[in-house]
């Protein structure tokens, strides 16, 4: 078979890596280092199953020379991305949130929430524990303000996990994070007492809308008005000036006054923008 080794293991060819991941790095940003070529593998060959081609070389020929990236590049992208998530994950970020951001936000002048909604965006939403966490704690503030009103948006380039993130239902497993009270009253449990799953409640499903974007884009087709933005945990696969860039966009998107929060393990240290540190992680536009 081409593209095989003596084993019967279909793997890619030097050249054929490098093209995949310089194409991977410009279309996403997400660097492709070498460590990550049999993961890179295993998840291509099921896309060349996918397609009917015999190996990765022909799945590579496809894409590079016959012209066959036009229909497969969000195809790609979506089967070499990784996607982590968790309901409340940095849990630090969401008591913030709480305890200061949205206080301070609904006791300004300008009301936000009551005067006006508050607008909430997750970039890299993944399927959409982040989004739902977040509209979860949402709607727990607005319990104890009359005539509060909220909405998120929840952004990925992967095109699978914005199904899952809408379709909104979840292994038991994955709600241990979330409050006894939030799953009483933002959980609903699958009838089928075999299968143990639980979806989001319509209500609160309703408070969250899903997009594709991509964050390598020169511009979002994103308002300009929001009051908070999630973006964590994906600038770590990004080189510092793309770091920047990407900062650089999210924050034109942000509102004077508002909130971008980032990964615990991710800096702004170095960058040039209207950005002030308020706690670990957390940023606010000056």
């Amino acid at each position: 078979m081409s593209g095989s080794t003596g084993s019967g293991i279909d793997r890619l060819s030097t050249s054929d890596f490098r093209r995949l991941a310089s194409f991977i790095e410009n279309y996403s940003g997400i660097k492709m280092s070498s460590n990550k070529r049999t993961m890179v593998e295993g998840r291509l060959r099921k896309r060349a199953r996918a397609l009917g081609l015999e190996s990765l070389s022909e799945y590579c020929r496809t894409l590079f020379e016959d012209g066959g990236m036009v229909g497969e590049a969000i195809n790609l992208i979506d089967a070499v991305t990784t996607n982590k998530t968790d309901f409340f994950r940095e849990i630090p970020h969401f008591q913030f949130l709480a305890d200061h951001v949205l206080p301070q936000l609904a006791g300004g002048d300008i009301r936000i929430g009551i005067d006006v909604p508050l607008k909430v965006w997750s970039a890299a939403c993944s399927t959409g524990a982040e989004p739902y966490s977040l509209a979860m704690m949402l709607e727990e503030f607005g319990r104890q303000i009359r005539g509060f009103r909220f909405s998120v948006l929840a952004t990925d380039i992967c095109t699978e996990v914005l199904a899952i993130a809408r379709e909104a239902i979840y292994p038991e497993t994955m709600i241990a994070p979330i409050p006894d009270a939030l799953r009483r009253s933002c959980l609903r449990r699958s009838r089928d007492k075999d299968r143990s799953l639980v979806r989001i409640s319509p209500a609160l499903r309703g408070k969250v809308s899903f997009g594709r974007l991509n964050l390598m884009d020169d511009s979002y087709p994103v308002d300009k008005d929001m009051d908070v933005i999630f973006c964590r945990n994906i600038l770590i696969y990004f080189d510092r000036p793309t770091q920047e860039a990407v900062v650089r966009r999210l924050v034109g998107h942000l509102k004077p006054g508002g909130y971008l929060f980032v990964g615990h393990t991710e800096s702004m240290a170095g960058f040039t923008l209207p950005l002030r540190p308020v706690a670990s992680s957390v940023f606010q536009k000056r």
